[in-house]
């Protein structure tokens, strides 16, 4: 889905929320970092060199708004901080991600190559499934070359 900040009002209208200009500012730092799984502090210091009235409080309440009103998906990549970034799928089957584990670095990858597996697997067990979410864990291309030189 293309961000369009008139369907995003009317998201929030439908559901009695207001865009405030926090929230604003907030989904901001989302459009101007398309592509990067940003954590509530990697966003509260964004915010913050723009406004010094954000707290990190706010913006965790409003990244699960985010959530919760599907503008922004959230991400589990294990190391125990929930990741976000823009919804802008249109279809149900989102991208997936190699995670590297010595420096953290978040890699997406389109390839969806489960299509197959999951109709097998739908049809042998009778369960219709909508989605699914694929995570590699590894070594990024920079980090083995430093570990190898």
């Amino acid at each position: 889905m293309t961000i369009d900040l008139s369907k995003m009002r009317q998201k929030f209208r439908e559901r009695e929320y207001k865009l405030t200009p926090q929230r604003q500012m907030i989904l901001q730092v989302f459009m101007d970092n398309r592509g990067k799984h940003l954590s509530a502090e990697d966003v509260h210091n964004i915010v913050r060199q723009q406004s010094n009235d954000i707290g990190l409080a706010t913006v965790y309440r409003t990244l699960e708004l985010l959530s919760e009103l599907e503008i922004l998906q959230k991400m589990d990549f294990g190391d125990g901080r929930s990741r976000y970034e823009l919804n802008e799928n249109s279809t149900p089957h989102h991208h997936h991600h190699l995670i590297c584990i010595t420096c953290g670095k978040v890699i997406e990858f389109e390839d969806d190559l489960l299509e197959d597996l999951e109709n097998v697997i739908a049809k042998n067990s009778n369960f219709t499934i909508i989605d699914h979410q694929v995570k590699f864990y590894g070594h990024c291309q920079e980090c083995r070359e430093k570990r190898e030189g």
